[in-house]
């Protein structure tokens, strides 16, 4: 069986302000905890106008305590961004407060340009290095079991998932090297995405937290009554991919009629780079696009992901990927 998540950006949308993007993450959240989803995840970024998550810990206990049962967590934390140790006491508080429901994924990347990554205080030179090492120094912190001079409290002895997330194969290498869970960012980056999977089952060793290799996969989803709506639904997201590569982040703009036929060979070209296993269309057309995504790519969870300007429009398309996956 194959369960499903969600991953929220908290999209901050032309004319809205990031309070109205928290009220509606809540909103979301409390939706798919009804509609059988497992998880619920934010990411950090950082010095993005439309994206409202960079204080990602925070918005994890404002959905964790705005809900019963789902899991919250993390996708992810740009850990080369912190000292593991204030990750794992800000986790470790989170756990504290919702035992049970906390899940911690981590990245390398800034999740920032460069110069807002200069801001945060960040060695862009070294600490990407650093990643695996500072893996292993947060797990240790959660071990608790006497290697580190200090202890973080909370999060001491705490039993929180640790996933590995990436967009190229140094992640699946240090997962499986490790026993963790990997989640591959498929849903902006797919290029390398088969290759990362084979690497990482076939190189996984068991681990205290993962007997078995767990594969997660980013899936854009848009979804509407008909075709042609959910192609009008998903031109947001493309106008947010293209203006992002093109280095002009904007906030999450209205829906455009006809947009890819606006577009020029290289916008075209960022699309195709970007979307190529979104799946966009009627409920049939994504069932059926689903379907042969995980027969292609036998993952254990998708973690579904959709910029949708309209809040209505979006619930309605978490509904039917909802229905969708169930059956």
């Amino acid at each position: 069986m194959t369960h499903f998540s969600i991953l929220d950006l908290s999209p901050i949308i032309e004319g809205g302000d990031a309070a109205l993007s928290f009220r509606n993450s809540l909103d979301l959240a409390r939706h798919a905890e009804r509609w059988g989803y497992r998880r619920y995840w934010v990411a950090e970024h950082h010095g993005m106008p439309g994206i409202a998550s960079a204080a990602t810990s925070i918005v994890i206990g404002h959905i964790a305590a705005g809900t019963s049962r789902i899991r919250v967590g993390a996708g992810g934390i740009m850990l080369p961004n912190h000292s593991p140790l204030v990750i794992a006491e800000q986790f470790g508080t989170l756990e504290s407060l919702f035992p049970g429901r906390i899940d911690l994924g981590l990245g390398r990347a800034p999740g920032s340009d460069q110069t807002t990554a200069r801001a945060l205080r960040r060695n862009l030179f070294s600490d990407a290095d650093q990643f695996p090492n500072d893996v292993l120094e947060l797990m240790a912190y959660f071990a608790d079991d006497g290697q580190l001079p200090v202890r973080a409290v909370p999060g001491a002895g705490l039993d929180i998932p640790i996933w590995i997330l990436g967009s190229s194969l140094f992640g699946a290498q240090l997962a499986a090297e490790l026993g963790l869970p990997y989640s591959f960012a498929s849903h902006f980056a797919p290029a390398m995405m088969m290759q990362a999977i084979e690497i990482y089952r076939a190189r996984f060793r068991p681990s205290a937290q993962l007997a078995r290799p767990y594969v997660m996969l980013g899936v854009p989803v848009f979804a509407a009554d008909t075709d042609e709506e959910a192609q009008l639904v998903a031109s947001s997201m493309q106008q947010a991919f293209v203006n992002l590569r093109s280095g002009r982040p904007t906030k999450l703009q209205a829906p455009v009629e006809g947009y890819l036929d606006r577009l020029g060979p290289r916008e075209l070209a960022i699309l195709d780079q970007t979307m190529t296993v979104a799946a966009i269309g009627s409920p049939s057309t994504v069932h059926a696009s689903l379907r042969k995504f995980i027969e292609r790519t036998q993952a254990d969870e998708l973690m579904i992901s959709a910029q949708i300007y309209d809040h209505a429009a979006r619930l309605k398309s978490y509904e039917i990927a909802a229905s969708v996956l169930a059956a």
